[in-house]
């Protein structure tokens, strides 16, 4: 849930105001800590801006002991809101994108921790933390979710954190309940939830089930669900301002909160913690930003598929690419350039092998087919190719930009001599897969 790793970053700057010695060793001792580093492999994004920092932030969507009652047929690990949070060099802003849980992405090979490992395929995103975390280990989940994250954005995750279920409504309750003002009434028995229309608090486990909530509301889209996750974490956020001013109040805040957080080494520890909040405490609010990665509708690409979003390009890959780059996005501009998407199922393909691997024509097209992109033939170029490029004709020069986002290093060209209707991928010796 987006809120909960909202409640997190609340904890962080709240963390940094200062606790007292009489509480530090408790609440120290209630962070777990997961060691990560040995399970993410050598293949990872280059840091490209060094002094900022990438957190991953999870809410974990755990079936055991009182969360059972949540979904007791599940047997896995579950994540149930993902979140990048950029903090740039200068420490003078900070962007979080969502990324929902129903992202249709390419998942790596991870250790499961059962000591087998999985085939990369494609997926939901979310899949990646119930892969990984297959023997009930967090490590082992949240490894494989950062592997997911990091090789389909091109980003290096530098931190991660975790919080379940039962953190968030002691956060909530340590506050006495969030004011949510749904338009009309809410009877949802997956999300254990009956709400009537207005304005009314909630605590417990109505909180808990209104930020849950998804298939009796609006369109029933995880992307709704994002959307009142996000006010509902503003309004938490503005109220534990005003009314953890007692040493009691805030105590049982982070109590609640500490007890349900995973991190990993480095940040496992309210010092570590405080160090980062102090350096989050001094971004004007009008400089921290929180958006969603821009999608579609898999169904657009796949007619049969109506559960799943595939993320829009090059739009997505403008993103994580600035966020690399430590480069502050502009919001409003990100939208603007996201309401007309150009479908992958639209972009009509011929891939051509400049590599002389045999067979390398044939793999890339099957990886862009998985991905939507419609593929009308393959073939050779000059063996000595050196870089991969897109080539297209005069008037397609969205969808060579979609395609060209879409694999790391290409560059989209303008052809005069191309066939009409459709755009050339020519695989270089520097291509180095696709997103």
């Amino acid at each position: 849930m987006f809120v909960r790793g909202g409640a997190v970053l609340g904890v962080l700057l709240l963390a940094a105001g200062g606790v007292g010695a009489w509480m530090y060793q408790s609440l120290d001792g209630n962070i777990h800590s997961a060691d990560i580093d040995d399970k993410l492999g050598g293949d990872r994004p280059a840091n490209m801006s060094p002094g900022s920092k990438n957190i991953l932030v999870v809410g974990s969507d755990s079936r055991d002991g009182d969360n059972g009652k949540y979904g007791k047929g599940l047997t896995t690990m579950q994540s149930d809101t993902l979140m990048v949070m950029h903090v740039a060099a200068n420490r003078k802003w900070a962007t979080v994108v969502s990324l929902p849980r129903d992202s249709w992405v390419g998942i790596p090979t991870c250790d499961r921790g059962d000591g087998t490992r999985s085939t990369p395929h494609h997926f939901k995103i979310n899949e990646a933390f119930a892969l990984g975390g297959t023997s009930g280990e967090v490590e082992g989940a949240a490894a494989c979710t950062i592997r997911t994250v990091e090789q389909n954005t091109g980003l290096r995750i530098d931190h991660f954190m975790s919080i379940d279920f039962q953190g968030f409504k002691g956060m909530v309750n340590a506050l006495d309940g969030i004011e949510v003002c749904p338009e009309t009434a809410i009877h949802d028995k997956k999300a254990h939830l009956d709400l009537e229309a207005g304005c009314q608090t909630v605590r417990d486990e109505k909180a808990l089930g209104y930020v849950r909530t998804r298939y009796s509301v609006g369109d029933g889209s995880d992307l709704g669900r994002i959307g009142r996750q996000q006010e509902f974490m503003e309004a938490l956020a503005a109220k534990a301002q005003k009314k953890l001013t007692s040493p009691a109040a805030l105590f049982g805040f982070l109590d609640s909160a500490t007890r349900s957080l995973t991190t990993d080494k480095e940040l496992a520890g309210l010092k570590p913690l405080s160090g980062l909040a102090s350096e989050l405490k001094g971004i004007p609010s009008d400089r921290l930003t929180f958006l969603t990665v821009p999608n579609y509708a898999r169904e657009a690409d796949v007619p049969t598929d109506k559960a799943n979003v595939v993320w829009q390009y090059p739009q997505a890959a403008d993103l994580f690419a600035s966020l690399a780059a430590d480069k502050e996005v502009d919001k409003k501009s990100l939208e603007a350039r996201s309401k007309n998407p150009v479908y992958a199922a639209t972009i009509r393909v011929r891939v051509l092998n400049g590599t002389g691997e045999k067979g390398q024509a044939s793999k890339v097209a099957e990886a862009l087919r998985m991905a939507g992109y419609t593929i009308i033939g393959t073939g050779n170029a000059p063996s000595d190719t050196p870089t991969t490029a897109v080539t297209f004709p005069q008037g397609l020069d969205q969808q060579a930009k979609a395609l060209a986002s879409r694999v790391p290093g290409a560059r989209a060209t303008e052809d005069s001599a191309a066939a009409p209707g459709s755009v050339t991928l020519t695989v270089g010796d520097n291509f180095d897969g696709t997103r």
